[in-house]
């Protein structure tokens, strides 16, 4: 069962690859693995497109450790390990910044920009050209609503970013990926998810946001559809939301 829906999620990676021309030969990808679902199943996706996809390519999986209390690095490594993929583990005060330093009440915008900022730093030590994140469909359109419910603006991820600073090309392969489809494969295929420890898990606005769709579906189960489509129509009509 777990191979079935591999298979599947390979579908969309492929087509979201393909669609977004996010892959060419000689790249060298380092993957964000925080050890959550979606990261691991983003790795176990790339790492089986590589045996056959036709343009050659290199993985590095990278880690960022926030220094949170509780965090499995050993646990992580195994997986690592277990795919023999080469990876990279940075060590960072970057939970000790937010919460000790900072008190931030609202602490993980700043937590996330530091972590992007570590890990495109980090990959291009390690000489990559590329950042791979596990933002699936479910992610874009929770960003939007914070985006417009928080900020004011119509905002949220884009399939393929270069950053000129860094050089670096942020490609997101799980965008045509619901959330159920990983959580599927990561039961069936008996991978344990690596808890981050981080104080702010289950009490953020996303987590709100996520609850408030699960909500509104109750009477309107086509609203992930039809939000995901006024994303990909207006990507059509030349929106090109920043990152």
């Amino acid at each position: 069962m777990a191979e079935v829906l591999l298979q599947k999620l390979l579908a969309r990676v492929r087509k979201a690859v393909e669609d977004y021309d996010m892959i060419q030969d000689g790249d060298r990808i380092g993957i964000g693995v925080s050890g959550g679902k979606d990261s691991l199943a983003l790795m176990y996706c790339l790492k089986t497109l590589q045996r056959f996809y036709p343009k050659k390519f290199e993985l590095v999986a990278i880690t960022i450790s926030l220094g949170n209390e509780g965090f499995d690095i050993p646990s992580l490594i195994d997986i690592y390990k277990s795919l023999n993929i080469q990876y990279h583990i940075e060590d960072t005060s970057i939970s000790k910044v937010v919460f000790d330093v900072r008190k931030e009440k609202n602490p993980c915008s700043l937590c996330s920009n530091m972590k992007r900022g570590a890990i495109h730093n980090t990959a291009k030590k390690l000489g990559c050209n590329k950042v791979a994140f596990a933002h699936h469909r479910d992610d874009v359109i929770e960003t939007l609503l914070l985006s417009l419910f928080y900020e004011g603006r119509i905002h949220t991820f884009s399939p393929v970013t270069y950053l000129d600073r860094t050089d670096i090309t942020l490609i997101r392969p799980f965008i045509y990926i619901e959330e159920k489809m990983i959580r599927s494969y990561i039961d069936k295929k008996g991978i344990y998810p690596i808890a981050s420890g981080c104080k702010a898990d289950g009490k953020t606005k996303r987590h709100y946001i996520k609850e408030l769709i699960i909500t509104l579906m109750k009477e309107n189960k086509h609203i992930k559809d039809n939000l995901s489509g006024a994303i990909q129509r207006s990507r059509i009509n030349g929106w090109h939301p920043p990152l």
